[in-house]
């Protein structure tokens, strides 16, 4: 399960907007699919999402992810998600980003990522004994500044560019290669797709 981090920050307010709460959003979705197995409330709800609109990679994703809910039954996806994430020692896919960058959990990449938590206001809710730099946990970090009214969007892209764009698209790509991949395929092409979409909005505003 993915650490779970109390946000902390307090400061002068910074308006958001309506691109600002639908990015809150999907990050938010993305990281309560890769934080846990989904339960049947889960899944109904990404089943009842609003229909994307287009035919970009990201609308297609988005239909992709709720026709997979839609299909996938508890059982099923309680298995998958234990294969690909958890596994007899290692699943297929590592979702951590010191490992992406280092080859090793628990290194240099972690330490830094909690130096700037701390700086952000974050802290580790307590009895929680997992990294934080769990996928889940860094799209719940972004789904929290990204509406944060004290953090600007420079912070969100210094973040952004410390912590997810060094590993993100190579763990979307392994995710969509595993071999045990089914449902979880349509997250890693939700993931993907959005993520590409992010670093060209931070881009943007830069």
């Amino acid at each position: 399960m993915a650490a779970e981090l109390n946000a902390l920050q307090a400061g002068s307010a910074i308006p958001r907007t309506n691109e600002d709460t639908a990015r809150a959003g999907v990050y938010a979705l993305v990281g309560s699919l890769l934080r846990d197995v989904p339960d049947a409330r889960l899944l109904a709800e990404v089943e009842a999402l609003e229909p994307a609109s287009g035919r970009d990679a990201f609308a297609l994703a988005w239909e992709g992810v709720r026709m997979a809910a839609n299909q996938v039954s508890l059982p099923e996806i309680d298995d998958e998600f234990h294969t690909l994430f958890i596994g007899l020692g290692r699943g297929e896919c590592v979702p951590y980003g010191s490992w992406y960058q280092t080859g090793f959990l628990m290194e240099q990449p972690l330490s830094a990522l909690r130096r700037d938590l701390t700086s952000l206001g974050f802290e580790r809710c307590p009895g929680v004994h997992e990294p934080e730099d769990h996928v889940a946990a860094l799209c719940d970090v972004m789904s929290q500044i990204a509406i944060d009214p004290t953090v600007g969007i420079e912070q969100q892209r210094v973040f952004y560019g410390r912590h997810l764009e060094p590993w993100i698209d190579r763990f979307f790509a392994d995710l969509e290669r595993a071999e045990s991949a089914v449902f979880y395929r349509s997250v890693s092409r939700l993931g993907a797709a959005f993520f590409a979409v992010e670093k060209r909005y931070l881009d943007m505003e830069n």
